[in-house]
């Protein structure tokens, strides 16, 4: 008697245990996930190298210029930009704000003027806080909120994966294993040219790959996950030539 009231608990608890870690890959939108709308992808290339350093806009609201996404469900993030006495370039940062934890939830910060096809693009993130994730991000070939290429860094998982998102759903391509730590700025950057991508963080390449799932011109932007604050500084973005 006592066995058969204790097996159903045991398996009750591994359910529970192995639900509690995410690896972060190939991850499914709930169904029925609404789209978030998002600014129109026909925008210009750009022709030279941008940086958008937030110091100009106004502390406490969005940045003008972005349009603001969410892969995923859960609420939509809380953009604003910052005074920080530690920002890369002060006195401003880009602040994701909101603290849902729903798990498949991927607030997306997009600028709206340009776009760029090969290129390389690089920010500067802190991963503040977050219980269920404390990561930072880049995309580039963004079409809308569920199509894109992602770069991001995990400093409760203490990785670097690259990924595509395709119709919503997150796939990864290649990660690599190393010490992110939380609450520092760190320099995440991407270079892409045709099917090509090399991934370097805090200087040094980490990621080599390649993926053709996309090879059309989109705009780019920064990213996090879940209950993740993090602050982003100088994103930037420069065309590669052939």
């Amino acid at each position: 008697m006592l066995a058969a009231v204790l097996l159903p608990i045991a398996l009750l608890a591994c359910r529970n245990q192995s639900n509690s870690k995410d690896d972060d890959e190939d991850e499914r939108p709930p169904a029925g996930v609404a789209s978030v709308s998002a600014a129109p992808v026909n925008v210009p290339l750009a022709q030279s190298a941008i940086t958008w350093n937030f110091d100009a806009a106004t502390t406490g609201s969005p940045p003008t210029g972005f349009s603001f996404g969410r892969t995923g469900s859960g609420r939509p993030g809380r953009w604003v930009v910052r005074a920080v006495p530690d920002a890369p370039s002060r006195p401003s940062v880009l602040a994701q704000e909101d603290n849902d934890g729903t798990d498949y939830r991927f607030p997306i910060a997009v600028e709206d003027s340009v776009s760029f096809k090969d290129l390389s693009l690089s920010v500067h993130c802190k991963p503040v806080e977050g219980r269920v994730d404390r990561a930072c991000g880049i995309v580039w070939r963004y079409h809308d909120e569920n199509n894109y290429y992602l770069a991001r860094a995990n400093a409760l998982e203490n990785n670097v994966t690259f990924y595509y998102v395709d119709n919503g759903r997150r796939s990864e391509v290649k990660g690599w294993n190393g010490r992110v730590s939380a609450g520092v700025w760190h320099e995440l950057r991407a270079d892409m040219h045709g099917d090509h991508v090399e991934i370097y963080f805090d200087g040094a390449k980490v990621i080599d790959a390649h993926d053709s799932r996309f090879l059309t011109p989109g705009r780019v932007g920064v990213w996090t996950k879940a209950d993740s604050y993090t602050l982003f500084d100088d994103l930037t973005a420069a065309p590669l030539g052939s």
